[in-house]
């Protein structure tokens, strides 16, 4: 779960909200229902982001209320729309409002049939019912889709508030949100403890009392078919239903892996919490670290082939997942989240404060070139403990929850000849803009 998945308890502190994700076993028919809900909600976002993006050009404004509204009227004008539950489908306007919100309108992306996971979101908790029909399966009841079985595989543990229905890898899930009970405390158990964490593409994390965290996430055998994979893939002629399968069975492979990665950094940050009030992170900007550098034609870039490697590296630590884990677990114990600037942590010693390039004489030896000073220990240490000291200069992770519209979207002004979101052509389509499974 996100940072922001709490509220307000009786109490006056703040109660948990955490996810409960199942696998799904659903009957043929459920299954092409889920995927046509699924097509109509990235019809329905694709159609509101083209609206936006076209009112923003025009210099006028358009958000979520008028959008519920031309929905409506948009439903009766295309009936194909009608398949979906209105609250999924506002849903998703809502989703896609936020998202304008928090990133800019023209940095939201469109939700490609080719490479978007199905997913919709039931946000009425109130409408859902969970009955345990033994030691392995349970059933949960949906708007529409009727009983549908999951296993159950850990406790539901608290009142239902969302569900939401996607699809990873050939197979449908549920994840619930749940009120679980837990209420964050305003103080840690051990208060005063601070750790810095530095994050490399040698060991996925360090911290500065020397602890060491990493583990493979894929083995040697998932590898080489994997490779193996990429070779037919690239072999394999477009659209055909050889090439289909061959990407079914890549996204398996990394759907384990994906798993993995996730279960690591879920139980690092458990354990880091535990023991610490405070966790200083760099203040990393991952995807611009992690962005290409091929370039173009007219200007090819340079040593693509090694940054192509790092970039690799970098995101199979997974760097972010961890600092989403760290967050989400720090809301159990009360710890204290934050990021400083990672400027010369890695060239700076943790003694003395001396900072020199060569300082740092490999990936994991630090040796301090000062000739009073002359400390040295491991690199990632030496970085860890810098990070741990400049916690007074930091910010915090989970960064503004605020739902308020941001300074740099305010209204200027009414559209004139404003089209109505069921005029867009992606409606006009009708059937043709989503995948109909159904009979």
């Amino acid at each position: 779960m996100t940072p922001a998945s709490v509220s307000t308890s009786l109490g006056g502190g703040v109660s948990v909200l955490s996810g409960r994700r199942y696998r799904l076993e659903l009957t043929a028919e459920q299954a092409n229902q889920c995927q046509e809900f699924a097509d109509i909600c990235r019809a329905v976002w694709n159609t509101g982001l083209e609206q936006r993006r076209e009112y923003r050009r025009r210099g006028a404004w358009m958000n979520y209320v008028p959008q519920a509204a031309e929905l409506a009227d948009a439903k009766r004008d295309h009936p194909w729309l009608g398949a979906a539950p209105s609250h999924v489908l506002q849903q998703t306007l809502r989703d896609l409002d936020r998202a304008c919100r928090e990133h800019g309108t023209f940095k939201v992306r469109w939700r490609s049939k080719a490479r978007w996971a199905p997913s919709f979101r039931f946000p009425a908790g109130n409408l859902m019912t969970v009955e345990r029909l033994g030691r392995n399966w349970g059933r949960v009841k949906l708007p529409k889709l009727g009983w549908v079985r999951f296993r159950w595989s850990r406790p539901l543990g608290g009142e239902i508030r969302s569900a939401t229905i996607s699809r990873k890898s050939g197979h449908w899930f549920v994840s619930l949100l749940v009120e679980d009970g837990a209420v964050t405390p305003e103080r840690h158990a051990i208060p005063g403890t601070t750790v810095g964490i530095d994050r490399g593409v040698k060991t996925a994390a360090v911290t500065s009392d020397g602890e060491f965290y990493d583990r493979p996430f894929i083995t040697v055998g998932e590898a080489r078919r994997y490779r193996r994979l990429q070779q037919r893939h690239s072999r394999s002629a477009p659209g055909s239903a050889n090439r289909a399968k061959i990407v079914a069975a890549m996204n398996k492979t990394m759907a384990r892996v994906a798993d993995r990665r996730g279960d690591f950094c879920t139980q690092t940050a458990a354990r880091i919490v535990r023991k610490n009030a405070l966790v200083v992170l760099e203040d990393l900007k991952i995807r611009s670290m992690s962005a290409s550098t091929a370039g173009t034609l007219a200007e090819p870039g340079r040593r693509v082939a090694q940054k192509r490697g790092l970039n690799r590296a970098i995101l199979d630590k997974g760097w972010h997942r961890l600092e989403l884990a760290l967050t989400s677990a720090a809301r159990y114990t009360g710890t204290t989240v934050v990021k400083v600037n990672p400027a010369y942590t890695s060239q700076r010693c943790s003694a003395c404060g001396f900072v020199s390039e060569g300082n740092r004489e490999s990936q994991a030896v630090f040796r301090c070139k000062n000739p009073v000073c002359g400390h040295a220990e491991h690199a990632d240490v030496n970085a860890a403990k810098n990070l741990r000291r400049a916690a007074g200069h930091a910010v915090s992770a989970c960064g503004d929850l605020g739902i308020g519209r941001s300074a740099k979207q305010e209204p200027v002004g009414r559209a004139t000849g404003r089209k109505p979101l069921g005029e867009s052509p992606s409606f006009r389509a009708g059937r043709k803009s989503i995948r109909r499974l159904g009979p």
